[in-house]
Formats: C-alpha cells, structure tokens, sequence
C-alpha cells in the first residue's frame, strides 16, 4: 500500500502559507506541487515551503501524473470552476470553505466526484480541532442532556475596502461566506436542521452582508442565535445549553483549545490543543481517507457539506444576498 500522499496547492493566499506550513508536520503527506498565476509567487512559495515543483497554471499543475490530491485555496466564487477542473483531471479535491458559493455548485461538485469514485472533502477545518472532537463525544453521551439552545458569535473588525475580498461580491464577500458559515455548522452539529429561520443583516454599499444575525427554530422547539460580523471584535464563543447543563467553546469557538462543561454549579475544563496551525487535523483526515481508499470522510462527508450550503442559502435569501452565480454554463 502507498505509504505517502503527494499534495497540490492552488490559490497561495494567506490560508494557503499557513496550510503549507502544517503539511510539513505530517509524515505521510508530500507538498509536490503549489500553482499561480503569477510566476514569481509560485516559485517564492514553492521554496519557502519546500514544494518539489510550482507551475504558473492550476491546469499544468492538475495534469500532474504524481498528485494525489489538491487543495483549492481560491477566493470563494472560484472554487466551483476550480475543483470541478481539478476532478475532471482525475484528481482529488480538499476545497476550502465554503465549498460552493450555493448548494446548486455544491451537488454538482459531489456528483463528478462519485462519478469518477475520487476523493472530495470541504475544508472546514473546525470538524478535526481536538475540541470538535471531544464536543461529538460529549454530545453523542448526552452529558449535558437534551440541548436546549445554541448561542455562537464569530466576528472582527475588517478593513472595509470594497475590492478587497472580504467586501468584494465577485469574490463571495461578506461576513456570512467567511465568518457565519462556523456557527451555522456548529448548530448543525448540535441540533441538525432547523425547521424554520428569521434572518436580518446590514449590508454595505457592494451589497454584501457586514453583519448576519440570524435564529434558527427546531421542531422540538429547541433554538440557535447566531451572528456574524466584519464590523467589530467580538467574544467569538459558543454556549450549548442542555437540560443536564451548559458547556462553552472558548473562544475563538471553531478553534478552541478549550472546554468548559458546567452542571449543578461546578465546573469541568477541558484542554484541547491543537497542533501547528490547526490545519494539519484536516490534512491527516485526508491522507488517512486517501491511503484506505475512501473517497470522503465519515466525519465530514459530503451530505454535510450539502446540509450546510442549503442553510446558508436559506439564510442568503432571507438578507438578500444573491451572487448571482451562472451554474448552466458549468454543469458537468
């Protein structure tokens, strides 16, 4: 059996470098190849994370024979076209969240990928932190009993430049995309699909959301309020409350090293670290998938990732955010 896993890297951003760093920390996975556009980029990041090769195309670096997998590291209204390319390449694809702008790219995506039985996982990188997994086992025991409520806030002051990508419509910008898509996961962990939801955010003059807040009602009638925002610096916790007691993610939640479980006034704490950046949780998901022959995770599979694109659209149409994507012209 194959005892490594050669890694792509297209899109060498910021989120990129940090994932790069964090793939020198496994012994099974290979940076073999990093991509842009941009020639000297590709070379000076090729080097600093010692990549065998860089190519100046996404293309010439998916028609590389020795790649197992690639990580699609693009803006977010990119990663449709991107992973779907790298796929039709024969190639397996770890997206970066989100991985579709609306759920419509997203079942197409799981569609080519099945179809051609390759590898395909969303990066939401919160499912693997030591904490998410102490959080599942908690839950799964019901040591704080029936959930009650779910309360999550992500949320910091973002340098408001309208073509900058967090602002930039054509680039999937606003808070919900980058920032809301953690406490709307969380609440999915927590109590599944909710029933219906009451949505309001303040939109900016690129007509994307600065700040999404949202509540979200159950058939049980338990509850989540959640909230985004790119306009100031929040706690960023999360507090599930049970009939059996209250735990908290500490901040930040989606990365917390820490636990704490409260129940008849005492309390329990937990220290979860995670390593490296955080990232090389999710990269030795995908080595471990990749080297059993398994084509998406049982942590994270892809019915999740479609469970999670159809709220956030649910959500998009209650604030009136509309990409505007142009799905036909892509479709497999």
């Amino acid at each position: 059996m194959k005892k490594k896993v050669n890694w792509g890297i297209i899109g060498l951003g910021k989120i990129a470098n940090k994932f790069a760093e964090d793939l020198q920390l496994s012994n099974t996975a290979v940076l073999h190849a990093v991509a842009s556009r941009n020639e000297e980029r590709a070379r000076n990041f090729g080097e600093k994370h010692k990549s065998v090769k860089f190519y100046t195309s996404y293309e010439e670096l998916a028609d590389d024979p020795e790649i197992d997998v690639i990580y699609v590291a693009t803006p977010h209204t990119f990663h449709f076209e991107n992973t779907m390319m790298c796929l039709k390449k024969g190639k397996g694809v770890l997206c970066e969240k989100p991985m579709g702008i609306d759920v419509q790219e997203v079942e197409i995506m799981v569609r080519e990928a099945r179809s051609r039985n390759l590898f395909l996982m969303e990066g939401l990188w919160t499912r693997f932190m030591p904490s998410i997994n102490k959080l599942m086992e908690i839950l799964e025991n019901k040591a704080i009993g029936d959930i009650l409520f779910v309360r999550a806030d992500f949320g910091f002051k973002a340098d408001a430049h309208p073509e900058g990508r967090l602002f930039n419509k054509k680039l999937g910008g606003g808070s919900l995309m980058d920032l809301g898509i953690y406490p709307v996961y969380l609440s999915l962990l927590a109590l599944g699909i909710p029933l219906d939801i009451k949505c309001m955010a303040r939109m900016t003059t690129t007509e994307v959301d600065a700040t999404c807040s949202m509540l979200l009602n159950y058939e049980n009638g338990a509850k989540a309020i959640l909230e985004s925002t790119l306009e100031a610096e929040t706690p960023s916790e999360a507090y599930i409350h049970g009939s059996k007691g209250s735990l908290k993610l500490h901040s930040r939640f989606h990365q917390a090293e820490k636990i704490t479980i409260t129940q008849n006034g005492t309390k329990e704490v937990f220290n979860l670290e995670y390593e490296g950046n955080g990232f090389i949780h999710e990269i030795e998901e995908v080595n471990d998938c990749l080297l059993r022959g398994e084509i998406e995770s049982s942590k994270l599979p892809l019915k999740t990732s479609i469970e999670v694109s159809h709220l956030i659209d649910r959500i998009k149409k209650e604030i009136g955010l509309d990409y505007k994507t142009k799905i036909a012209s892509h479709k497999a």
